[in-house]
C-alpha cells in the first residue's frame, strides 16, 4: 500500500475515561430513549440522494464522500451521477486522462481533490483487486482518505459498527447530550468520545443512527438557526432545555472572503479551460488567459500555482491546458 508513512491508527477514546462513568451512562441512557423518535424521523425526511441506494458500491459511497467535503450535497448530486455513469469503479477512472478528471470535477471547487481521487482509484485498481478494503487502517493509508472518509466507507458502505464523526454529527450531540454548542476546530477527546458512547452496539443500527444524526444536523439542527420545534430530539435535549446557550458561537476563525482571492482566481481559470471551445484544441492563449482577471500578476501567480499543484501545464512558454 502507498504513503507508507501516513498515520493509519484510529483513536477509539475509551468514554469511560474521557467522560467519566456517570457521564458516558447517563449519555448512553438519553441515546437509547431518542433512537426511536430519531429513527421514525429519519424514514419520513430522509433525503433521497442517489448514493444512499443499496445498489451503490462501496467505491460509488468514497466517491460521494471525497465529493462532498467542503461543499453542499445538493450541488454533489449532478456531479455524482455523471461520474458515477462515466467511470463506475476506480479501474475505470485509474485509466483516464487527467484533463477529463479535473473537466469532469466541473465547479466543485478544491480540483485538487478530483486528482487525489484519482490517484487513490490507481492503488485500489492495482493494490486491492478494485474493491474498497474492509479495513480502517488500509483506507486511511488510501491517497485522499482521512478518519471520517474511512469511517463513513465502513458505517454507509459496509455496514460496520464505527463512529462517523463530522462537523453536523459533531454539533447535534454536543447540543443534545452535552447541552453544549459545538465550537468548531479539530476533533477533541471528548466530542470522540461521546460519539463512540451513544453508537448503538448493533451494526445496522449503528450505520441509521450515524446517517440520521448528520442528516439532522443538515437539515434541522443548523448552525445558526435550528428548528428545535420540528427537532425529533427535542423531549430530550440538553442544550433545547437549558435555552441554546451561546448559539451560533464559533471557534475558528471568520470565514475567508472569497472575492478577490486566489481561489477565486485560480477558479476562474479551471471554468475558462473547461469551457474552451473545440477549435481551441484545449489550450488557453496567453492574450485570451490575460483577459480573465485585471491584476495580471495575480493572474500570472495563479496559473504558477495550478501549474505547482499538476491542475494545468504551461505549454509553448506562456499558454496553458488541462495536464494530459
Amino acid at each position: 500500500m502507498t504513503n507508507a508513512t501516513k498515520k493509519t491508527k484510529r483513536r477509539h477514546d475509551d468514554p469511560d475515561a474521557v467522560l467519566g462513568v456517570t457521564r458516558t451512562r447517563a449519555a448512553q441512557r438519553l441515546g437509547a430513549r431518542l433512537r426511536r423518535p430519531l429513527f421514525a424521523w429519519w424514514d419520513v425526511h430522509a433525503r433521497a440522494l442517489p448514493w444512499r441506494d443499496a445498489r451503490t458500491s462501496p467505491w460509488g459511497v468514497l466517491v460521494c464522500e471525497i465529493m462532498s467535503q467542503q461543499t453542499q450535497m445538493s450541488r454533489v448530486v449532478p456531479y455524482w451521477n455523471a461520474w458515477m455513469e462515466r467511470w463506475p469503479d476506480a479501474a475505470a477512472l485509474a485509466d483516464a486522462p487527467r484533463a477529463d478528471v479535473l473537466a469532469a470535477w466541473g465547479r466543485l471547487g478544491y480540483p485538487r481533490r478530483a486528482l487525489r481521487l484519482q490517484e487513490c482509484a490507481r492503488v485500489v485498481a492495482a493494490e486491492c483487486r478494485d474493491e474498497l478494503p474492509r479495513d480502517y487502517d488500509a483506507l486511511v493509508a488510501l491517497p485522499g482518505v482521512g478518519d471520517y472518509t474511512a469511517s463513513a466507507v465502513l458505517s454507509f458502505a459496509y455496514g460496520e459498527r464505527i463512529a462517523v464523526i463530522d462537523t453536523n454529527i459533531r454539533r447535534v450531540l454536543s447540543r443534545a447530550f452535552l447541552g453544549e454548542e459545538s465550537l468548531g476546530g479539530a476533533t477533541g477527546a471528548v466530542e470522540r468520545a461521546l460519539a463512540n458512547a451513544v453508537l448503538p452496539r448493533d451494526a445496522a443500527a449503528s450505520a441509521t443512527w450515524n446517517q440520521a444524526v448528520m442528516e439532522l444536523g443538515a437539515l434541522v439542527c443548523t448552525a445558526k438557526q435550528p428548528a428545535c420545534a420540528d427537532c425529533p430530539l427535542r423531549g430530550g435535549c440538553l442544550f433545547l432545555a437549558a435555552g441554546l446557550p451561546h448559539l451560533g458561537e464559533r471557534r475558528t476563525r471568520p470565514r475567508q472572503r472569497f472575492a478577490g482571492t486566489d481561489r477565486q482566481v485560480r477558479g476562474i481559470i479551471m471554468q475558462a479551460l473547461r469551457d474552451l471551445p473545440e477549435d481551441a484544441h484545449g489550450v488557453l492563449r496567453h492574450e485570451d488567459a490575460s483577459r480573465l482577471w485585471k491584476d495580471t500578476a495575480q493572474l500570472d501567480r495563479c496559473i504558477a500555482s495550478l501549474d505547482d499543484d499538476g491542475l494545468v501545464e504551461i505549454v509553448s512558454g506562456h499558454d496553458v491546458r488541462l495536464p494530459a
